[in-house]
């Protein structure tokens, strides 16, 4: 089975780094970006199933880099983090296809909880996606028999 890949991004540098290194201590190869940019540069290139991103970022915030991530690569699942949070950044981010969000300061359980929700969220759409494959291309009995009539 495979094992979960996160990404974290937030422009507290310090903020990264602490949190990296109590996720990777539980297991969790942990990606981080300083920004919305940088995060979906790191995206062409490196296979992660859960970004968990801070709303208020100079440059492209957090909403932003949410609809760039879902508009390129819709099965990440993103759990949106902040330290400013209002009602509406908060249905914005879930308007927008975020799957979660978090207050920060997020507790590492907490943050480690939601990740595995959305990445567990992620193999059964993975799972419904390889099934409606395998139908694509499978054929009944009956429509083989039908095939041999003709």
């Amino acid at each position: 089975m495979e094992k979960m890949k996160l990404m974290l991004v937030d422009d507290e540098a310090r903020y990264l780094q602490t949190t990296q290194k109590l996720i990777e201590k539980k297991g969790y190869e942990t990606l981080i970006a300083q920004s919305g940019k940088e995060a979906l540069e790191l995206l062409k290139t490196k296979n992660v199933h859960v970004v968990i991103l801070d709303v208020k970022m100079p440059g492209m915030d957090g909403n932003e880099t949410l609809k760039a991530i879902k508009s390129m690569y819709p099965l990440v699942e993103v759990i949106m983090l902040t330290g400013h949070a209002t009602v509406d950044s908060a249905i914005d981010g879930l308007k927008s296809g975020a799957c979660d969000y978090l207050m920060k300061p997020a507790d590492i359980d907490e943050i480690m909880e939601k990740a595995i929700a959305a990445f567990e969220k992620r193999q059964r759409l993975e799972e419904k996606i390889r099934t409606a494959q395998t139908k694509k291309y499978m054929r009944s009995p009956r429509e083989i028999l039908k095939d041999d009539d003709e």
